[in-house]
This record gives structure tokens, sequence and C-alpha cells, in this order.
């Protein structure tokens, strides 16, 4: 008698990522929070994949639109970066500051 193989596990949903130094990472879904937050700044940058191509799906941590004045700070300095700040910039401004300077209505 054989013994019986163990059932594959299915392998977890995934993304590639760039991180500071430019190395690529294979990181896990759901992301850990400090991580999403460094993805959603800017801090990091999705990638296609390992090799590192550039990511053209939807991404879903892009801020697209001005957020609302009651959304968070982390919201803000989304947006502060997509507007020309840098990430560091915009995390060491105040939510406040973000909104003076890029929350002024499109109208």
């Amino acid at each position: 008698m054989g013994k019986k193989a163990a059932p594959e596990e299915p392998e977890k949903e995934h993304i590639f990522v760039r991180g500071e130094g430019g190395s690529v990472f294979k990181l896990d879904l759901p992301l850990q929070e400090a991580i999403e937050q460094r993805l959603h700044v800017g801090h990091i940058t999705r990638v296609a994949n390992a090799d590192g191509d550039p990511y053209t799906g939807d991404d879903t941590h892009a801020v697209t639109s001005r957020p609302a004045l009651n959304a968070s700070k982390a919201d803000w300095v989304s947006w502060a970066v997509t507007q020309g700040a840098t990430p560091d910039d915009a995390e060491a401004a105040t939510k406040q500051d973000l909104i003076e300077k890029y929350g002024a209505d499109p109208a």
C-alpha cells in the first residue's frame, strides 16, 4: 500500500512590487496594512512580474480623483503624489496642508 499524496494547496493570490531599493518582491494578498500604505502612497510600485515589467492592469491602489474633504490623510497623501508631490513630502504635511495645496475644486 502506497502513501497517499497530500492534497496540493492552491497557490495564494499575489502581486509583484518594486521596493525602494529597486528589487522586485512577490507579495501574497491581502497585503499587510503597512505594505498597502506604502503602495498607496508610492514608496513601492506594482510591477507585472518577477522581471519587473511595467504593470498595465487595473490598479486598485491608484487615486484617480480628488478625495472628499473628509477622506483619510492617506487618500490625500496619495492624491498629492499624483499631483506631483514626493511621497516623503506628502506624508510629512498635515492633512489640512494637503487639502489647501491640492484640494482646489476642479470646477
